[in-house]
């Protein structure tokens, strides 16, 4: 066995040649001058090992793969021996000198690689293993799968699975509080929606109410509102026209022909008995016929004569009670007393002018007095020949019969009232 010494600076010399640096040795030949048997600083022996560059902490990825997953801090056994096989013989690197080359570490010598070299980093991998993250080699177990790699089937998971279940626990706590939450919101929801339906149907109701009150206040309205038309309609109807007044009294008045004297006759009340119709006129108009025994006079009506009898009469009141066999509707004589002021139409037959129609006011009412009963004094213009005519108001009902004028004067008329003659006769 050698002895080893310390070796100085000349010894270096003399060993690896001259000028060169020891660290510098072995990486290339171009630093190195021509070596062989011929050179002087050749020795045959055992070659040093081979000094790689520590490998990076992190190696780098090929492109276009992913990264690859962290190494584990965790102990491993020491490789075996004979794990990584023996280094394959190399030339000697020019540059190194005469003598025996450094005996190699006790950990090199089973062809193992040096602390801190990594399997693809210079050193292969042992027969039967693969370099992790190698394309085209299945990973180590325990590494994750390489992208693009299919798992090794029996392969350990990537990971633990308690850690996994451990950060799965709190998302699932999550996922529930959120759901909680969302249910709490709908709720929320659902309830003020409800309100607001409540509310909307309260309002519905009382809108639908208030319908049904204006829609019976209408109803009333409208039914004031026809009672009203109606007693306007009445009024309207009572208003005094004396068109409509005469159109209605006109067929049941008649010129009458007693002998040479000349007046007016009206049919009033219900038909006569035995068939028929009854009329009012003057007792002055028959007088004369009445005196000589005669009792049978003429009426008269647009190009019509029909026979009538003198059946009663009353010289005091100045009313003649005649019938005749025709049939005319008789007028309706008015149940109260007539009042100054009130508008009448007088009907008759002046000077032989049948038709004819006059109106005027009622002037007064006088009572009976001087041996004569009570008279109508009206204003409307009456003749010779309207004696005996009906005195009509505005209901188109009789309130006297017309009997006598003032002489020589305008405006004053006399009527008997219809009262008188209906008492006196009952035929109304």
């Amino acid at each position: 066995m050698r002895r080893c010494g310390i070796i100085g600076p000349r010894t270096l010399r003399g060993v690896y040649g001259e000028g060169k640096a020891i660290m510098t040795a072995g990486y290339g030949s171009a630093d190195a001058g021509p070596a062989g048997p011929g050179d002087g600083g050749y020795r045959p022996g055992p070659l040093p090992p081979r000094i790689e560059p520590a490998a990076p902490a992190h190696p780098q990825n090929a492109p276009g793969q992913a990264p690859a997953a962290p190494a584990r801090a965790t102990w491993s056994p020491p490789p075996q021996q004979g794990q990584w096989g023996a280094a394959p013989a190399a030339p000697a690197p020019a540059g190194w000198g005469r003598g025996p080359a450094p005996s190699p570490a006790p950990a090199q010598q089973a062809g193992q690689p040096p602390a801190g070299a990594t399997p693809g980093a210079g050193w292969p991998p042992a027969a039967g293993q693969a370099s992790p993250g190698t394309p085209g080699r299945p990973p180590v177990p325990g590494q994750p799968p390489v992208p693009g790699q299919p798992p090794v089937p029996g392969q350990a998971p990537a990971y633990p699975s308690g850690p996994a279940q451990a950060a799965a626990a709190p998302r699932g706590r999550w996922l529930t509080v959120t759901a909680l939450v969302l249910a709490g919101l709908l709720t929320v929801v659902t309830g003020v929606q409800a309100y607001q339906i409540h509310r909307l149907s309260d309002r519905l109701g009382d809108t639908g109410r208030r319908l049904d009150a204006a829609q019976a206040g209408d109803g009333t309205r409208l039914d004031g509102l026809e009672s009203r038309t109606q007693a306007l309609e009445k009024q309207a109807g009572a208003a005094f026209n004396p068109e409509a007044v005469a159109s209605a009294v006109l067929p049941s008045v008649f010129r009458v022909r007693a002998g040479n004297s000349t007046g007016t006759a009206f049919a009033i009340g219900k038909p006569a008995a035995g068939g028929g119709t009854n009329l009012f006129t003057n007792y002055h108009v028959v007088e004369s016929l009445w005196e000589s025994g005669e009792r049978e006079v003429f009426l008269e009506r647009t190009d019509q004569r029909f026979p009538a009898t003198i059946v009663r009469v009353d010289e005091a009141n100045d009313v003649a009670h005649l019938r005749t066999s025709g049939k005319f509707t008789g007028l309706v004589a008015a149940p109260a007393a007539v009042k100054s002021g009130q508008q009448i139409v007088v009907v008759g037959a002046p000077l032989g002018l049948e038709d004819s129609v006059t109106t005027g006011v009622v002037s007064a009412f006088r009572e009976a007095g001087g041996g004569s009963g009570p008279v109508i004094q009206f204003d409307a213009p009456i003749n010779p020949g309207n004696s005996g005519g009906p005195v009509i108001n505005g209901s188109k009902q009789v309130v006297g019969i017309a009997t006598a004028k003032a002489r020589n004067a305008e405006g004053i008329g006399l009527a008997v009232p219809i009262k008188v003659a209906c008492d006196g006769f009952k035929i109304c």
